[in-house]
């Protein structure tokens, strides 16, 4: 598409324009800690956080991350981590969805919306079943726990295939779905994980 001069002009405004923005950041001749704090904890932050793998996109890998904390933060291991992971690739695709149903969960960060009942969230949870209040459910930290409190509930859960542990919380329409996220999902939280 582009000739080689086009290319590397392209790459070279980019890598100028990133040069700017970094030293607009940091000032010129200033040392990083002279820097305005909270705009370096962004850049930093953009510079930590884990490439996407497994076809996310860096949203969906946030938000992966979010999951497995919040199963580290529980004492939780490689095998929850994967279930929950698996469990949100097929309810929202790893983004956090506000619901059509309720206006409510507008009012709440999130990266798109669905449709499914009053469903919310990473998990597609919903709190007309019990799950929790519908902006708390937004918050994929308070889903994750909400989610992985309850697999710890079922008996067993860790000598389960995936998709009987997510069906088993998730009491999904659709129960052999989580199953084809597996080896995506072991994927992702082996990336976060290393």
């Amino acid at each position: 598409m582009f000739g080689n001069g086009a290319l590397t002009k392209s790459i070279i405004g980019t890598l100028a324009t990133a040069a700017a923005g970094l030293t607009a950041v940091i000032g010129v001749g200033a040392s990083p800690a002279a820097a305005n704090p909270s705009t370096t904890q962004s850049v930093v932050a953009a510079t930590s956080e884990t490439a996407p793998v497994a076809g996310l996109n860096q949203t969906q890998m946030n938000n992966a991350k979010k999951i497995i904390d919040t199963a580290k933060s529980m004492g939780l291991g490689e095998r929850a981590q994967i279930i929950a992971i698996a469990t949100a690739m097929q309810e929202s695709n790893l983004y956090n969805l506000a619901s059509t149903k309720l206006p409510e969960s507008y009012q709440v960060p999130h990266e798109g919306e669905g449709s499914d009942h009053d469903s919310v969230g990473l998990f597609q949870q919903r709190s007309s079943t019990g799950w929790g209040p519908v902006t708390e459910l937004m918050k994929p930290e308070y889903a994750a726990h909400q989610f992985l409190q309850a697999l710890t509930e079922v008996p067993n859960w860790q000598d389960l295939p995936v998709t009987v542990a997510a069906q088993r919380v998730q009491v999904s329409a659709y129960p052999d779905h989580y199953a084809k996220h597996e080896a995506n999902a072991t994927a992702v939280v082996r990336a976060l994980n290393s």
